[in-house]
């Protein structure tokens, strides 16, 4: 019997070593423990660099009486099944929804504690952002090209080789080549994934030092958070500041922005976490959307270069390498663009049901935070809805 006692004693104190030993080694597992799956305020746990709003504000007209029948109309949720909007409101535990058409809110729906000035953390959305700047910084010569090798803006990174054939395309493109690993397929493989890793360590680039090669540049794609990591350290390197002063600078206060936003960093004064933790209110979350509406115009001030918008949100003749739900959504320069049907739509989409949605054929812009998300792709049926033009889903 004491035999047996020692030998549960020694497998235990085995156990406690070894992950003793693997949170020592890899000290940001603690933290994924802790958080699991962040959730939309979670940021506020990690350092933030703070990006200032706009000197004077756009304010959206609001009309005098909302619209309330849009809670009666049927759209189709996660199952395919058709609900009306106010349970799939419900059912996706949605914390603020804004629909504006023609510069003017329509309809507007907030769970208790949430407004439009409420600030939240859009996941992927992030994603979105980088492409803007990265539009930005082309115009202004301080990215030469997206052909430019990456090596060329982040010398640094000449020490790993698998960098050393990637382009800034790339990168854009979401066709590095680098080895990602995403936390789907369980618990246990979400607790060692490159997702949780890349989302709550402190050092990102010590990550990327260390990343390996696993396809040829340009040959696949597969969607992941490195990417966007990698172009926002180049637009720190190439425009000499940070991505959150870079973004407040260029595009934020020239917009009308109401509020101030954020970048999460890594560590005080570190890297910006330009895949996942962009934080934004709903209401001027919805500014950047109307940029884009008017090909990246503010005011009859030319923003964001017209081609560039063009350029981001259609895909032309290019072959999509990836279709997203019965609406074949593909992802481009970072943004989600739907190729089924009557489209023109596109999107700035983040976990949890973070989006951003443009529809230039009604002048719609719609704004959805949520805590999970009720599924499939309602937007452009509401959009339609309220111009008064049909629509039915495939």
């Amino acid at each position: 019997m004491k035999i047996f006692k020692r030998a549960i004693t020694c497998v235990f104190l085995s156990i406690v070593l070894l992950f003793a030993g693997l949170f020592i080694w890899h000290p940001y597992l603690t933290r994924v423990l802790w958080y699991r799956t962040p959730n939309a305020t979670t940021y506020k746990a990690f350092p933030q660099e703070t990006i200032n709003k706009s000197d004077s504000a756009f304010h959206f007209s609001r009309i005098s009486k909302m619209r309330n029948d849009l809670d009666a109309l049927k759209v189709r949720d996660g199952d395919k099944k058709l609900t009306s909007f106010s349970d799939y409101f419900e059912q996706g535990r949605l914390n603020a929804f804004i629909v504006i058409r023609n510069d003017t809110v329509l309809y507007e729906k907030y769970r208790i504690g949430y407004s439009d000035s409420t600030l939240t953390t859009i996941f992927s959305g992030a994603k979105s952002m980088v492409s803007i700047m990265l539009g930005q910084a082309l115009a202004a010569g301080k990215i030469r090209s997206l052909n430019d090798r990456v090596t060329a803006y982040l010398p640094e990174l000449k020490s790993n080789p698998a960098f050393e054939n990637i382009t800034l395309k790339h990168l854009l493109e979401m066709k590095s080549g680098l080895d990602f690993q995403d936390a789907l397929g369980g618990v246990v493989k979400a607790f060692f994934s490159d997702e949780a890793k890349y989302y709550y360590t402190h050092d990102m680039k010590a990550e990327l030092m260390k990343v390996k090669l696993v396809n040829k540049p340009g040959t696949v794609w597969k969607y992941k958070s490195i990417d966007p990591i990698v172009l926002g350290w180049v637009l720190e390197k190439a425009c000499g500041k940070s991505v959150a002063h870079n973004f407040e600078e260029n595009i934020w206060r020239k917009i009308g922005s109401e509020h101030p936003a954020s970048f999460g960093l890594d560590h005080p004064g570190g890297l910006a976490n330009t895949a996942s933790r962009f934080q934004v209110t709903a209401i001027d979350l919805a500014k950047i959307g109307r940029l884009y509406l008017h090909h990246g115009k503010y005011n009859n001030n030319q923003i964001v270069p017209a081609d560039w918008v063009k350029q981001s949100v259609n895909i032309g003749n290019e072959k999509p390498a990836s279709a997203k739900g019965w609406q074949k959504s593909a992802h481009h320069y970072l943004w989600w663009i739907p190729q089924e049907g009557d489209n023109g739509d596109y999107a700035a989409e983040g976990m949890l049901g973070q989006r951003l949605y443009v529809d230039p054929k009604t002048n719609t812009i719609i704004v959805q935070f949520a805590d999970h998300g009720a599924g499939d792709y309602p937007y452009r049926k509401i959009s339609r809805y309220l111009a008064g033009l049909p629509f039915s889903y495939p």
